[in-house]
């Protein structure tokens, strides 16, 4: 399903920021750093929003916080309208439940699948023994896992497989939400693919809510219904998924969807004009925090940080399309339409002509 949705917003974050005190050196002064910078972003029931960024960009910030495992430095942060950190917190678990990046670090090595898989069971004391174990022994049947594994333990399994028993322990307690922090960049390609299947029939069976941070553009635009695109901490660009790789509209994220690698070895290394260098987040450019690496970089864009501009379902912050009229989100300021043909050079369908690594944001 590639359009959004319409349903009210299950989890909605309005203008978070995250800051932490860092020491440079020895004895130097602390100084802080934006890890999240006033981010707003709805996610309605059964979509999925796709979360995509280069790596240091505050994704997993993002996703620790949904979880409730940080509280924002500032800004609010709500499940189905109240506040998450007035929720209970074995309540808010039963809801939100993440997948993490790395199956293998995420298992614990001294426990059998069936411990592993049980364990939020017990904890929450749902159900006596025979009902968990015929629990732990349905789910295992819905990811694709046999119940001869029960007795295994995580060494004994493949990437895979690990993922597997990861997806199964998310969703032993029927959550509404699932946060993915990147649950596939570990895994092989055509393991990849089996697993990104899996989420998407899950979300269908369970009518799941996903919020998925990934590098993999390909894997983005095969999942997601909407994509966030964050920069430096802001999210610079927000679309469906469609028009985001039809038509994308922010440099950045322009510069992201060319630097997806194609199979055509005679078409070489994407050349994105990004630069080698990251900006700094404890010291970030002034203005626009991309404009130093911006290809269509205007004199003010040093000066003035761009606005949001919200319109036809769609959000960026562009000084590109700031005509300095209307205000955001009100009549008369949709945002100029993109030539396709020129919004993206080296593709049209970044996952067609993407390898499974792919992976735009490095």
């Amino acid at each position: 399903m590639k359009t959004p949705l319409t349903a009210p917003p299950v989890l909605e974050l309005e203008n978070v920021s995250v800051l932490y005190s860092i020491r440079q050196g020895l004895f130097g002064a602390r100084k802080p750093l934006t890890a999240v910078n006033e981010v707003s972003l709805s996610l309605a029931r059964g979509e999925v929003l796709g979360v995509v960024g280069e790596s240091g960009c505050g994704k997993s910030t993002l996703a620790r916080i949904l979880l409730g495992l940080e509280a924002p430095t500032t800004g609010r942060v709500t499940v189905d309208g109240e506040p998450i950190g007035a929720q209970n917190r074995r309540l808010l678990a039963r809801r939100i439940q993440p997948i993490f990046q790395d199956p293998y670090s995420s298992l614990n090595p001294r426990k059998s699948i069936r411990d592993i898989v049980s364990l939020p069971l017990r904890v929450h004391r749902i159900g006596d023994s025979a009902s968990q174990e015929k629990a732990v022994r349905d789910i295992l049947d819905v990811v694709g896992l046999p119940s001869r594994v029960l007795n295994s333990y995580p060494n004994q399994m493949s990437g895979g497989q690990r993922q597997r028993v990861a997806i199964a322990r998310a969703l032993i307690m029927r959550p509404e939400i699932v946060i993915c922090d990147e649950p596939t960049s570990a895994l092989d390609v055509s393991v990849q693919s089996q697993i990104l299947n899996l989420l998407a029939d899950l979300r269908r069976e369970f009518g799941l809510t996903y919020l998925f941070i990934s590098h993999n553009l390909a894997v983005v635009e095969h999942l997601a219904t909407r994509v966030a695109v964050m920069y430096l901490g802001r999210i610079v660009e927000e679309a469906p998924v469609d028009e985001l790789f039809e038509q994308p509209r922010h440099p950045y994220t322009k510069a992201l969807l060319a630097s997806v690698l194609t199979p055509d070895p005679s078409l070489g290394i994407p050349e994105t004009d990004l630069g080698a260098a990251y900006p700094n987040p404890i010291d970030p450019p002034s203005g626009c925090h991309f404009h130093p690496r911006c290809a269509q970089v205007m004199e003010r864009c040093s000066r003035v940080a761009p606005r949001p501009l919200i319109a036809d379902g769609r959000r960026i912050e562009c000084h590109l399309y700031d005509t300095g009229g209307a205000a955001p989100g009100l009549p008369g300021s949709s945002l100029p339409k993109s030539n396709p043909a020129k919004s993206n050079p080296a593709k049209s369908n970044p996952a067609e002509n993407a390898s499974p690594h792919g992976a735009a944001a490095t």
